[in-house]
């Protein structure tokens, strides 16, 4: 079987074909500027050079159409024949309380998801246009939707319930629902492998570090606590969202720049976190070169980052009583040791002693690996994460009849 999976952005389709039978990635790529002009496709085949070509894609439809015939027409072409693929994997940021796992797409779920696009207006309306694209493209085929919200349905009613009119939840869904799902799901599993015991014996922390950030509290192998909310909007410093802060200063400021909530909302989320605080930048690698070069702000944002990872990482090893081991994953996680070491350092008291030479050499192409000392009674691993290979073994399993929830099924990357 060859299964594509695709995560459809507002302005961007990832997309990845995967050979099941022989496990491996045939080909990966992205188009970007999807409907704001200019747009264009990469496209990777391991063994070949890597191909770009500029092409005006209106809207999703057009880009899956693109990806389609990349994958089988011309010299970029990595199959006979679009009926060779089997099934498609849909990435689905918002899920709210009616999946707590991947199922397959048909009109029901499709409506469910339409029901909640109000809890996630930025993602969930471009997965949906992505979904309705593919479906149009290959109709023929299974598809499948992933859910970044179902890998947290498992977290007990007093940390998903928020301090405000309870009747906001029974009216308009208001929770925590937590992201990044399938991220924390497969590092989590990973590092139970590493740590040579079984997810539901382990309690780990998994860090998950790019641009956007999120933090899991994951006990007994299920996920009790994160840190993004409602939205993606909460919990840690991300690129360009603001993370956890006072709910007042969003008011506050309105009326001191007299503009509405619309305008806040962008200001919130494209414009603060690391953007906020350097004023120019939004790539770690940026801020750590300017912070090399004494920047005060890219200093004062590395700080603040890792400060706040430094409190998330206290916060859930009280949730968890016994932790195992921390996780570090995605972009920064994988490849920023300056700021794992900022994080990390004097948490001996809570058992976490890291190897800083190891840390600062450890990046994604340096695959698994244990960066804390021997000494250390947690672990600390640093994982590249792989969210296409659950949506592969999710969408496989679900075709084949074999689908059970996370803490029963047998993934093949947990040995």
């Amino acid at each position: 079987m060859k299964i594509l999976a695709l995560n459809c952005g507002s302005s961007s389709v990832k997309y990845q074909l995967y050979y099941w039978e022989e496990h491996r990635v045939i080909a990966k790529g992205v188009v970007e500027r999807v409907g704001i002009g200019d747009s264009f496709i990469v496209h990777e085949v391991p063994g070949r050079d890597t191909y770009r070509d500029e092409y005006e894609c209106h809207d999703h439809n057009t880009a899956i159409n693109l990806i389609v015939d990349t994958l089988d027409s011309g010299d970029t072409a990595v199959i006979d024949k679009i009926t060779d693929i089997s099934a498609v994997g849909h990435r689905v940021v918002h899920g709210g309380e009616k999946f707590a796992k991947s199922v397959m797409l048909d009109d029901d779920v499709i409506k469910a998801i339409e029901e909640v696009q109000h809890l996630a207006p930025l993602h969930n309306p471009p997965n949906l246009a992505g979904i309705k694209a593919a479906k149009n493209v290959l109709p023929d085929v299974p598809h499948v939707a992933i859910f970044d919200t179902a890998f947290h349905q498992t977290m007990p009613d007093y940390a998903y319930t928020y301090a405000v009119p309870y009747e906001w939840y029974e009216n308009y869904g208001v929770r925590r629902y937590g992201f990044h799902g399938t991220s924390h799901l497969y590092v989590s599993k990973r590092a139970a492998a590493l740590l040579g015991k079984p997810a539901k014996e382990c309690n780990i922390i998994t860090m998950h570090i790019g641009n956007g950030v999120s933090h899991t509290a994951i006990k007994n192998g299920v996920s009790v606590d994160t840190s993004m909310g409602l939205t993606p909007l909460e919990g840690a410093v991300m690129g360009t969202r603001c993370g956890d802060l006072d709910p007042a200063i969003p008011l506050f400021m309105q009326q001191q720049l007299n503009i509405g909530p619309k305008e806040m909302d962008t200001i919130l989320n494209k414009k603060s976190g690391i953007l906020g605080i350097t004023g120019k930048y939004t790539d770690r690698r940026d801020v750590l070169k300017h912070c090399d070069m004494n920047e005060k702000r890219c200093q004062v944002a590395v700080d603040v980052e890792s400060y706040r990872l430094k409190k998330y990482i206290g916060q859930y090893c009280a949730v968890l009583g016994r932790v195992d081991a921390i996780v570090f994953t995605a972009g920064v996680g994988e490849n920023a040791g300056i700021i794992r070491q900022k994080a990390l350092e004097n948490l001996e008291n809570l058992g976490i002693v890291i190897d800083k030479e190891k840390n600062l050499s450890t990046f994604s192409k340096s695959g698994e690996t244990e960066i804390s000392t021997p000494e250390s009674k947690v672990k600390v691993f640093v994982i590249p994460t792989n969210e296409e290979l659950v949506f592969v073994e999710d969408v496989v399993a679900i075709l084949n009849g074999t689908y059970k929830d996370h803490t029963e099924y047998p993934y093949t990357f947990l040995d």
